[in-house]
């Protein structure tokens, strides 16, 4: 069963350098985040419009209504190659949309099984520091 249903995620867009700085004033305990603030940062809306493409999104919505076991299923069912599918869903889990969890071992090597974890997402954009 997939976490995604009905969970947002609040994702922010902040240049890098102020998100350096939002990172470093956390670490000194000189800010604290607000409840509500943005869970996944992205640097600019040209880098969350290539992770979340239309093609990404139609990905997430596959694995959501597939359930997909391996990405060899998902390979399958897409049409795409596995390495460019693992890449893409690599990129996806280090934003935090997806979990890719180890399958039951059996012959070979053992099967990630991607997990999609919110349903939707809410952008907000910083427009000052």
């Amino acid at each position: 069963m997939s976490h995604a249903k009905h969970k947002v995620v609040k994702v922010g867009i902040m240049p890098f350098e102020d998100f350096k700085k939002r990172t470093i004033a956390i670490a000194k305990g000189q800010y604290k985040p607000k409840k509500g603030e943005p869970k996944i940062w992205f640097n600019s809306i040209k880098s969350l419009a290539n992770v979340l493409s239309e093609e990404n999104q139609a990905l997430l919505k596959l694995i959501v209504e597939t359930h997909p076991q391996s990405i060899k299923e998902l390979e399958d069912v897409t049409g795409r190659k596995a390495n460019n599918l693992l890449r893409t869903l690599r990129t996806m889990e280090n934003y935090g949309f997806v979990k890719l969890k180890e399958g039951k071992a059996g012959k070979g090597r053992t099967p990630l099984i991607p997990e999609v974890l919110y349903s939707s997402a809410k952008i907000e954009v910083c427009l000052t520091a």
